[in-house]
């Protein structure tokens, strides 16, 4: 593996909480610039470390917001960066390729989900149990997001803990939208389907965190 993916990788495992940049004005670099582009297909060292200047604190903090575990995220991370290097030059321009990245990093993110829900989850059509989420509540204790705003870290809990619940799609598309901010027409394009059924998706995923929240309350009440 190239001297410079190896230093990457080490700089995002222990960097990237602390990590800041001025993003916008690296993505002109490369986003604007069909040049570095095509630098990054040809496997040029100094485009792929602006990438990772450009993207590895938002990639790491979307890997955050999806594992909910630090190592997870740092993992993730590092593969996300991997799978970049070493497929750019399958990069077509079909999309934007901000959008491709945050592909590679929610299919990442997801592989992550599955090898530890493997035992749980079938892979088919996911029964969400209001009785079981009730009572997994006061035995699990759910990861916190930073950027969950809400009143009290009670409700922000039983929020986290909710959305581990979803079915995979729900719940990725849920949390691209509520906590890392994409638009629908952004998370359409991440997750490649249509903009209708994005707008489905976190519509079902509003309905099924009421439903597990309200059988939350209805229990303690």
């Amino acid at each position: 593996m190239p001297w410079l993916l190896l230093l990457c990788i080490v700089k995002i495992k222990w960097s990237t909480a602390s990590f800041v940049c001025n993003r916008s004005l690296i993505f002109k670099k490369i986003l604007g610039d069909f040049e570095q582009i095509e630098a990054l297909k040809k496997g040029d060292d100094k485009a792929f470390a602006l990438l990772v200047d450009a993207f590895s604190h938002k990639i790491y903090n979307l890997s955050f917001s999806i594992l909910k575990n630090k190592e997870d995220a740092s993992d993730a991370t590092q593969e996300t960066f991997t799978t970049i290097y070493l497929s750019v030059g399958q990069f077509k321009g079909e999309s934007s390729i901000s959008t491709w990245i945050y592909r590679i990093a929610v299919n990442k993110c997801n592989e992550f989900m599955r090898k530890k829900n493997r035992l749980k989850r079938s892979g088919q059509t996911v029964e969400i149990s209001q009785m079981d989420f009730a009572k997994k509540i006061h035995t699990d204790q759910p990861f916190l997001h930073p950027g969950v705003e809400l009143d009290r870290k009670e409700k922000a809990s039983l929020l986290t803990a909710a959305l581990d619940e979803l079915p995979e799609k729900q719940r990725t598309a849920f949390t691209l939208h509520k906590v890392d901010g994409f638009s629908y027409t952004e998370i359409a394009a991440i997750m490649n389907v249509s903009l209708s059924a994005i707008e489905s998706l976190i519509f079902r995923a509003r309905q099924n965190l009421r439903k597990l929240l309200e059988a939350y309350f209805n229990e303690e009440n």
